[in-house]
């Protein structure tokens, strides 16, 4: 919940969310149904959708022998899904704490990764080599400031003629009252200077709570998305706007066949996702 906004520099709001989703670890670890992924063919439903969205735009219509880079990682579930789908994986993501856990869930399942711990804004200065896919899916870039430098870090890890993907929750989604009772309009959509301030205890999934609640969000609009991925050099390919999202986003929302979705009577009225390729030029 926040109905205020703040000026901060990007160090002191990273160095709080980064203690936030620190915290965030050992619930997500109980939430995720990690012990899902024990089933050597199981793929996480986040990885499901995206790899049905993304074979039409990769060679093969599939991952597997790519090299791929999972910016903003989180504790892995997603990075080690790609591995399991036949890709060479590089999993990105600020929290050590993460990481750690991810390495841990690999080496149990047998399935290997390299982890990087960085800011999404400095990865191509801190991630090795070039990639076939730099693949970012669900809640990412509303934890930046600034997507100019976000996208051009896209760039420059991607290879010549490489891929780059985002599914994530819709703008028009985040403006919404999720406590309301019917869709209301609540948020900023277009983008601004000054962070949203948010203090939670509980976090989207799980039921503990976190010490460090508060974080620092921004909105950006889909203009704003899909511009700066146009200045970076990327050609876009695809544009979607879905009609559900991995998690609840609203005590309202039912669950659908891919996630949850708003209640039938709205569900046509207010787009829940969207999903972007884009493609950087060959040679």
């Amino acid at each position: 919940m926040s109905d205020s906004q703040i000026e901060i520099d990007w160090n002191s709001a990273r160095e709080v969310n980064r203690k936030n989703w620190e915290d965030r670890v050992p619930l997500h670890e109980e939430a995720y149904a990690v012990s899902e992924l024990d089933d050597p063919s199981h793929l996480t439903e986040v990885i499901r959708t995206d790899l049905a969205a993304l074979a039409p735009f990769l060679p093969h219509g599939t991952v597997s022998g790519l090299d791929v880079c999972h910016l903003q990682c989180h504790i892995g579930t997603d990075t080690l899904s790609l591995v399991r789908a036949g890709a060479q994986v590089t999993g990105v993501d600020f929290s050590s704490g993460a990481l750690t856990s991810a390495a841990t869930l690999g080496e149990r399942l047998g399935l290997e990764a390299t982890w990087v711990e960085t800011d999404v804004l400095e990865a191509r200065a801190a991630v090795e080599g070039h990639f076939d896919l730099v693949y970012t899916s669900i809640g990412t870039i509303n934890w930046l400031p600034d997507l100019d430098r976000w996208a051009s870090q896209v760039e420059g890890l991607l290879r010549a003629g490489g891929t780059f993907y985002i599914r994530d929750g819709h703008p028009s989604l985040y403006s919404v009252d999720e406590h309301a009772d019917g869709l209301q309009l609540r948020y900023p959509y277009f983008a601004h200077h000054d962070a949203q301030v948010w203090d939670q205890e509980s976090t989207y999934a799980g039921e503990g709570k976190v010490a460090n609640s508060r974080s620092y969000q921004w909105a950006h609009p889909l203009s704003e998305i899909i511009n700066s991925l146009i200045g970076a050099g990327l050609q876009i390919l695809r544009v979607d706007e879905n009609k559900s999202i991995p998690w609840k986003f609203s005590p309202r929302m039912v669950r659908s066949s891919d996630g949850f979705s708003w209640p039938e009577s709205e569900r046509e009225l207010v787009p829940c996702t969207y999903t972007i390729i884009a493609r950087k030029a060959a040679g």
